[in-house]
């Protein structure tokens, strides 16, 4: 085995990746009838990564695979866990058809992006076990000519591991979700997250740039790449995480002049809070807190009582826009501003933009 370079940490594989795994494994078992070793999964954004399968089942014409899920170095609760897709063709033809099976949780509240009662399957590992199944019949044309396709995804130990997750909370009931946005894991470490920043920020100054783009990930910062083109350069992009107050003190601290800082409604509402931390296992967004900002927007006591029982900082979002809420995003953007601002002495200048997941702009704030 090759050893891992000191102070270096091991990425691992979403559920969504190992769940697109086992049934591109099912399908070609099915259709070579011999059983697949492993297979190769295209990520989001083109990168190829190669999953052994753990084990095969043959019952009549339903064809089931395993893949043990590899957290890497951020071993979460579904780290080890059995990632298994059953899949059977039918007589639906054309038609590919992806739900959940035992282990996988079922949506019972608003908020997750998800419609109530369907499996908690993410769009992105949807879109992937799809992509998996088609790259298949593009060998295969003439299967899904003359039939239609169920997979059914299910985690064994699902239920049990759920109770150690959010879900519950979240209203996922019966099992995990499958989740995952670029298809990797990748190590949750402070210290090496820290001086990432350090490093990212040392680079662009070297390299002239007075201005960066803080963002807390891959999807915001392509975002932020649509929205100002050739602006900035790539070295002015830094991908804070978790960690807004560190980068911004940082930014501080090299004489930086000014922050972009860029994000999605709910670590921007935790940074408004004054969240010193947002990643999700160390923090929940306080809904009397958004209640507070809709109050200042002048809503009426209806819509308060429905932003006090939301289940999730994007359930708000959506009771915003049902609603019509002028300026809330705005006002979310502007106590983010002030709570950064704290770390760099009132030095520096900050803007803040919220984007929407579909990459629109629907919030902002200078200063």
């Amino acid at each position: 085995m090759e050893k891992k370079q000191k102070g270096l940490l091991k990425t691992g594989l979403t559920t969504g990746t190992c769940a697109s795994a086992a049934t591109k494994a099912a399908l070609l078992t099915l259709l070579t009838k011999n059983s697949i070793e492993d297979v190769q999964i295209t990520l989001p954004k083109g990168e190829v990564v190669t999953l052994n399968i753990s084990w095969t089942k043959i019952i009549d014409n339903s064809i089931t695979c395993a893949v043990i899920k590899d957290g890497g170095d951020d071993p979460d609760a579904t780290h080890g866990a059995e990632i298994c897709s059953t899949i059977n063709l039918t007589n639906n033809v054309g038609k590919i058809v992806v739900d959940g099976g035992i282990g996988v949780g079922r949506v019972t509240k608003p908020g997750l992006g998800l419609s109530i009662g369907s499996a908690a399957i993410n769009p992105v590992p949807m879109k992937m076990i799809i992509q998996s199944v088609n790259d298949v019949f593009e060998t295969y044309k003439q299967i899904i000519k003359n039939n239609g396709l169920n997979v059914t995804i299910y985690v064994p130990a699902g239920e049990e591991i759920a109770k150690k997750t959010d879900n519950p909370r979240l209203g996922i009931l019966g099992g995990i979700s499958i989740l995952g946005t670029t298809g990797i894991v990748f190590p949750y470490s402070t210290a090496s997250f820290a001086a990432s920043i350090r490093q990212s920020l040392d680079v662009g100054i070297a390299l002239n740039s007075d201005t960066f783009i803080l963002t807390t990930g891959g999807r915001s910062e392509d975002f932020c790449k649509n929205l100002f083109g050739s602006t900035y350069p790539d070295h002015s992009y830094v991908q804070m995480g978790d960690f807004a107050g560190y980068a911004v003190k940082q930014c501080y601290e090299k004489k930086v002049k000014k922050v972009i800082i860029a994000g999605f409604i709910g670590k921007l509402t935790k940074i408004a809070m004054g969240v010193k931390q947002t990643h999700v296992r160390g923090s929940h967004v306080n809904m009397d807190f958004m209640a507070k900002l809709a109050l200042e927007c002048n809503v009426d006591k209806k819509v308060l009582e429905l932003i006090e029982n939301a289940n999730t900082a994007r359930h708000v979002s959506e009771i915003i826009d049902s609603n019509n809420i002028g300026d809330y995003y705005d006002l979310v953007c502007k106590y983010a501003t002030d709570q950064m601002s704290r770390y760099s002495n009132k030095q520096l200048l900050i803007d803040i933009i919220m984007f929407n997941f579909e990459g629109d702009v629907i919030g902002k704030y200078s200063k």
